[in-house]
């Protein structure tokens, strides 16, 4: 069983997995989006084996979980935890210009993200679709207005159409991740599509998870002005 990250024994026990040098590479490749363990290994040049050890140390003590893929229910994602890693010493901020958010329909899930992100950062932001739907899911609108929110539009865009070279983008679809390939400055989110089920309250989880992951990397994200090694 995870210890709770928000006491003192679950602060310890993170520190304590991170005292391992191959563990807190694991924190750092996941600090802004999730990654399949395959992935990671790739990444860090850790065999399965001793992956699969590290991932269990880190998960024991709260700092990351695992999600099933929405787009096949094959893949698995591993992704941080933000609420244990707020008790932990901050990570050094990315410069962002924009943030582009991005799913397949450009529906629900990615509008849904950019009107939290903007009332959470002062940096722009914008979402877009690799298949755009005609118009934003009715749901998206009423769950955002629920919150005291208003999508920037009802309309949908077309990643062509809006995607720079200076964006950074976030893919919170598993379907919208693999279609749109290889792209610097991209992290992804897995989440899943409310669109199926259609309900208010699957609506309401997807809202909650977005706000979690947007609340951590807007704190630690800065625009360009902003930026400490401009300032100092």
């Amino acid at each position: 069983m995870a210890i709770d990250p928000s006491s003192l024994r679950g602060r310890a026990a993170a520190h304590h997995a991170l005292g391992d040098p191959a563990r807190l590479a694991i924190v750092e490749a996941l600090v802004v989006g999730d990654l399949a363990p395959g992935e990671l290994g790739h990444t860090l040049g850790l065999p399965s084996n001793l992956l699969a050890h590290h991932l269990r140390v880190l998960q024991a003590a709260g700092l990351i979980g695992r999600t099933r893929s929405d787009a096949d229910r094959r893949r698995t994602y591993v992704r941080l935890i933000p609420s244990a890693l707020r008790a932990l010493d901050p990570v050094t901020p990315l410069t962002v210009l924009r943030v582009v958010f991005v799913c397949t329909r450009n529906g629900a899930r990615s509008p849904l993200a950019a009107a939290i992100w903007a009332d959470r950062s002062p940096i722009p932001a914008t979402s877009a679709g690799v298949r755009p739907a005609p118009r934003v899911h009715p749901r998206a609108v009423s769950t955002a207005r629920r919150h005291g929110l208003r999508l920037q539009s009802h309309d949908t865009a077309h990643v062509d159409d809006v995607l720079t070279s200076t964006d950074l983008i976030v893919t919170v679809c598993d379907n919208a991740r693999r279609e749109l390939g290889p792209a610097p400055r991209r992290t992804h989110w897995s989440i899943p599509d409310p669109g199926p089920a259609g309900t208010e309250e699957i609506f309401e989880e997807v809202f909650e998870q977005l706000a979690e992951r947007i609340d951590w990397l807007a704190g630690i994200t800065v625009p360009p002005s902003a930026d400490p090694a401009t300032t100092a």
